[in-house]
């Protein structure tokens, strides 16, 4: 088991008794042509099950969690290249499910590009996939980049669903309690125990 794979099983164990984990794949180990990893460092399927009580009882819900290749660090054509590789993975695993019968997906992270960027271009041009930006209710506060002042070239962050639980969301927001907004933070409500940008929870 990967190191990302222990730590998030660690914390699903804590937050899903209302949707039961029903097991973890993961896909740390998938090669490229070159013999070199694909995902630098995984794209776990987790999947879980919709509540006894609710609407989708005896349906699951499959998660693929993604934090895909920095812009911070090397060559940036090395970065787009293998970003856009993770990106075409994350597109095959998931027609891959959706071939499988499995309605309900979303792939979920930091993709660490805009919408419009080329790296990422495989899924919304390989998958129905469409960002929870887009439901009619989502309130991104005027500002739809979701790290550091949340304007729009800060868009890196994703939730993508399926379509049907696109067909299912009413609304959504981008939660920034815990980012350091503008050069004194009060840009955003902020937790009260943030008192300095060393505090937020990504600066990058």
């Amino acid at each position: 088991m990967s190191a990302v794979m222990a730590a998030l099983a660690r914390v699903l164990s804590r937050h899903v008794a209302a949707y039961p984990l029903r097991g973890i794949r993961s896909h740390v180990d998938d090669l490229a042509p070159t013999g070199r990893p694909i995902f630098s460092r995984d794209c776990p399927e987790c999947t879980f099950a919709f509540p006894d009580d609710s609407a989708l009882a005896g349906e699951s819900l499959t998660v693929l969690v993604n934090h895909l290749e920095s812009k911070g660090y090397g060559r940036p054509a090395d970065n787009n290249a293998l970003r856009r590789r993770q990106a075409g993975r994350i597109a095959e695993i998931y027609q891959h499910l959706r071939s499988g019968g499995v309605e309900f997906i979303a792939a979920a992270g930091d993709l660490n590009d805009t919408p419009d960027s080329e790296p990422r271009a495989p899924l919304p041009a390989d998958t129905d996939l469409r960002d929870v930006a887009e439901v009619a209710g989502f309130d991104d506060g005027g500002r739809p980049g979701t790290y550091a002042n949340g304007t729009a070239g800060n868009k890196i962050n994703y939730l993508l669903l399926s379509p049907a639980l696109f067909d299912r969301a009413t609304d959504g927001a981008i939660f920034r309690k815990r980012v350091w907004g503008g050069k004194n933070g009060t840009l955003f409500e902020h937790f009260p125990t943030m008192t300095s940008p060393v505090h937020a929870a990504s600066r990058r």
